[in-house]
């Protein structure tokens, strides 16, 4: 049976991240993945997440009855630059440790490079892994990766490359669906990606996204024209071009068992209208 769990994002803003438990159990979930937020863990920076803070979540995860399902880390583990690089790997280790005393035994994360030095990021990220690992098999804690715009890897096949090769038992895939165009260079076949993935794919990212390369790659205009950068939307269920049965029954045919975490961001003015409609759609699409 899946685990359905929302990422509370879009609650940051109005509650700390313990009451965001309570929220997801009003909202009709069992399970959160926490996302980066600057009180625990932010964007490359060390967790700031005290004994206090720990024990507070773990008040919450029992008074609500809501599981954090898994933490979803960004850390620039893949940095060329050697200094910055092992203070990520420090900032990796606090990580784990306060992922063992919540009990979470599933993180997500990105390889976390620049697209522009891809060879060396992927040296660095080897290198990290192999650091971390007496680290992440000391706690008995999964990693799953994605592949994310503008990271040294940003195509599904080279991702799931990269996660082949460090050969652990311990380290999979979360297929991010409001990646897909960027995924497949626009050509969106998730069916085939889903199956190539196989038994690696241990986590769905659950949001609707626009194809920024359909037609003529206006849907979404940068400015200056050919910047370096990239887009891309975390939206409801229908305000985008997944195709989401294509994608439902293919989970539903590899009798997928993972973690689904609904992640639509930005719309925080109708955070409980979208968070309703979503987890009553992947809750008919399987059974639950």
């Amino acid at each position: 049976m899946v685990k359905i769990a929302l990422d509370p994002n879009m609650y940051y803003w109005f509650m700390p991240v313990s009451q965001t438990l309570h929220k997801a159990r009003e909202l009709g979930f069992d399970y959160v993945e926490l996302s980066p937020t600057a009180d625990f863990h932010f964007w490359h920076h060390y967790p700031k997440a005290d004994d206090e803070y720990v024990a507070e979540l773990n008040k919450a995860q029992k008074e609500s009855g809501v599981k954090i399902a898994t933490l979803n880390p960004v850390f620039n583990w893949a940095c060329v630059d050697e200094e910055e690089r092992q203070a990520q790997v420090r900032n990796w280790r606090r990580l784990l440790e306060i992922a063992d005393q919540l009990d979470v035994r599933e993180i997500v994360s990105e390889f976390s490079g620049d697209p522009n030095t891809p060879r060396r990021c992927e040296h660095q990220w080897y290198k990290s892994i192999e650091e971390l690992t007496p680290d992440f098999e000391k706690y008995g804690i999964q990693l799953h990766m994605e592949a994310h715009p503008y990271d040294f890897v940003e195509l599904h096949d080279p991702a799931i490359n990269l996660i082949r090769g460090v050969n652990k038992p311990w380290i999979g895939y979360e297929y991010c669906a409001p990646h897909t165009f960027h995924l497949s260079d626009g050509k969106g076949d998730v069916e085939r990606m889903l199956r190539s993935a196989g038994d690696l794919l241990k986590e769905v990212h659950v949001a609707d996204v626009f194809n920024h390369k359909a037609f003529d790659g206006n849907r979404y205009v940068i400015n200056p024209p050919g910047v370096d950068a990239r887009v891309h939307q975390h939206n409801e269920i229908g305000m985008g071009e997944v195709p989401w049965d294509e994608l439902f029954s293919t989970l539903r045919d590899m009798n997928f068992d993972g973690v689904l975490s609904l992640c639509v961001f930005g719309w925080h003015d109708r955070a409980d209208e979208i968070n309703k409609k979503m987890i009553a759609r992947v809750k008919s699409e399987f059974g639950q």
